[in-house]
């Protein structure tokens, strides 16, 4: 009988490629099925596939085909040693439904259906007592059966980019989730039972329907990420204020008409409320936020600015763009870390528009320039008399003295002066300024600031190269050498160890210099309007402060996904450049979609 099955089978030209009646899609190898025995892990991403092989769910229960085949064994052919699934990927394919055979897998820990068509989740989903990570997001999914509240273990559940309207009431079972991803669905309220999400620690609201926050959110005390931009709220519950742990609070493109006050937020360091309809901020708001660095208030209503903005002494990004404000508070001069100061769109009066081209650090030294006018009368100071040096004139000794600024800038000078170092004498000088000259080297001079420099501009040169001498300030904090001839950086340069920001945008750089890597001090790297062609996402990685990375308009032609996993970044910017993915509607959508998007696209 099963001689005359093999004789049936050979004359029927078709056999082998013909597909069982009600099969779906396209059959899974069986190569990729007899690895996941051994390994534990199945990936079948993007195959098209329009329901689940019932071979995939029974992996762990039937008997291998091969078996049947080959009862002679070696070590590595022992399908009863097999390994338990514990990861199933499904992303990318045509899935509308997933079976209820799903409970034939209980040492999942790792399920993973996202961009498919689902509008449903089995009830069996309850089943996965082992589950620790669920992504369910890009699909159509309009509820989330109350079973999926069952899995204890589960850490990491993503349901953005699905069509929720409410959530279930048990939700507050989920006790060991650290992420959630709600966002773009269509949800109107949040459960209470969230109080009960203690271990959360990212938790993503954005793109939904609340018009209100239940004070309960507040008992997430391990909460340090919360994004409720896009929302329709009017009110923040004051409750919000006392969640300890919170860093990150998004709350852009509500409707927001004042700020809360944040009496306990102590580690807060970011806080976005662009896009609202705030008049204004006091000093109340600002009083607790000593850990903040990036204050987000773009497209308010914000008529002017406290004084005590100077309480935020490690304020780096202040965004005040498309604001009414008419004035500055001189006080903003004095903030020691602000590298980014945005006021594009204001009524400004008092700050001439060419002056806020010049960008921050040069506003920020004008308007320190304005605190000294307000205790000295504007006509005092030492007079040019016939005993005066001609050079003398030009030296400004009381920002030597006073404000530690040594500044010969905008003099069309090929060569600094030595009068204006030996201006310096015995005094500490911090902040040196040479820029919009039309130097060819470094001053060999700068040498003598190497014990006090922390911040040197050189913008606006013919630098071609960057001379040793520069390599040996050992201070330097901040550095500013755009707008030069730059097409390499020495590798000296890994001995600036303090160096927390450099700016290397319009020159003529063709790859990213790699000294950069070796500097792990480095917070923000600005290196827009050059040529360079690639970096190394892997090298980026291990470099844990860098917060900032700006790469417009250069010449990258691909995007390595694994710069998805530089989670540090809050800030990267990739727009202007002659790669095709991520596409620009991804890039507009902000550092946090365009990070996500490039994890999503790396091999597994």
């Amino acid at each position: 009988m099963a001689a005359a099955a093999r004789r049936g089978r050979a004359g029927d030209p078709r056999a082998g490629f013909r597909r069982d009646a009600g099969e779906p899609g396209p059959a899974v190898p069986q190569g990729l099925i007899r690895a996941a025995r051994k390994n534990g892990q199945l990936n079948l991403a993007g195959r098209d596939l329009s329901e689940v092989p019932a071979n995939v769910w029974r992996i762990n229960l039937d008997i291998p085909e091969e078996a049947h085949q080959n009862l002679s064994f070696g070590a590595t052919d022992r399908w009863w040693e097999q390994t338990d699934l514990t990861k199933l990927i499904l992303a990318s394919n045509k899935l509308q439904c997933l079976s209820e055979d799903v409970r034939l897998l209980p040492a999942l820990t790792v399920l993973d259906v996202h961009d498919n068509q689902l509008t449903s989740i089995p009830s069996a989903i309850g089943f996965l007592e082992n589950l620790q990570k669920l992504n369910v997001s890009h699909n159509k999914l309009k509820n989330i059966p109350e079973e999926l509240t069952q899995l204890r273990h589960l850490k990491s559940l993503l349901l953005q980019h699905n069509e929720l309207s409410h959530l279930p009431d048990g939700f507050g079972q989920l006790i060991s989730l650290e992420e959630l991803d709600l966002s773009n669905n269509q949800l109107a309220t949040i459960p209470s039972s969230f109080a009960s999400l203690t271990s959360l620690v990212w938790l993503n609201l954005a793109h939904n329907q609340l018009k209100n926050l239940p004070a309960e959110i507040s008992a997430m005390k391990s909460l340090k990420q919360l994004d409720c931009t896009k929302n329709q709220l009017e009110t923040i519950p004051s409750e919000l204020a006392t969640m300890a742990s919170l860093e990150q609070l998004y709350l852009r493109k509500n409707k927001l008409q004042y700020l809360p006050e944040f009496p306990s937020c102590k580690l807060l360091k970011e806080l976005h409320v662009g896009e609202n309809q705030i008049e204004v901020l006091s000093a109340e708001h600002l009083k607790h936020l000593n850990s903040l660095c990036v204050l987000e208030l773009r497209d308010n209503k914000l008529k002017s600015l406290p004084d005590e903005i100077t309480l935020l002494q490690g304020l780096e990004r202040l965004d005040l763009t498309n604001n009414d404000i008419s004035s500055l508070p001189c006080a903003l001069g004095n903030l020691p870390q602000l590298k980014l100061l945005a006021l594009e769109g204001n009524p400004l009066r008092t700050i001439r528009r060419d002056m806020l081209q010049k960008g921050t650090q040069e506003l920020l030294k004008y308007l320190r320039s304005k605190i000294q006018d307000d205790i000295t009368s504007p006509n005092e100071g030492s007079p040019v008399t016939a005993m005066t040096l001609p050079s003398e004139s030009r030296i400004n000794i009381h920002a030597i003295t006073a404000l530690k600024v040594l500044e010969y800038s905008e003099k069309r000078a090929a060569v600094i002066p030595d009068e204006i170092f030996n201006a310096v004498g015995s005094n500490s000088v911090t902040t040196v300024n040479f820029s919009k000259n039309q130097l060819n080297e470094i001053p060999k001079r700068i040498v003598e600031l190497k014990e006090s420099v922390c911040d040197v501009n050189l913008g606006f040169n013919k630098l071609s190269s960057i001379s040793l001498e520069l390599c040996v300030l050992h201070k330097l904090t901040h550095l500013d050498i755009r707008n030069n001839f730059l097409t390499s950086l020495p590798e000296e340069m890994e001995a600036l160890i303090r160096l927390q920001i450099i700016n290397l945008c319009f020159n003529r750089f063709k790859i990213f210099p790699n000294v950069l890597y070796r500097i792990p001090t480095l917070e923000t790297i600005l290196l827009s309007n050059n040529q360079v062609g690639s970096i190394d996402p892997l090298q980026i990685r291990k470099m844990d402060k860098l917060g900032t990375l700006d790469l417009q308009n250069n010449d990258l032609l691909q995007v390595p996904p694994e710069l998805g996993n530089c989670v540090n970044l809050r800030t990267l910017l990739l727009e202007g450049n002659p790669f095709r993915t991520p596409r620009g509607a991804i890039l507009a959508k902000g550092t946090a979609t365009v990070l996500e998007y490039l994890r999503s696209r790396i091999p597994t």
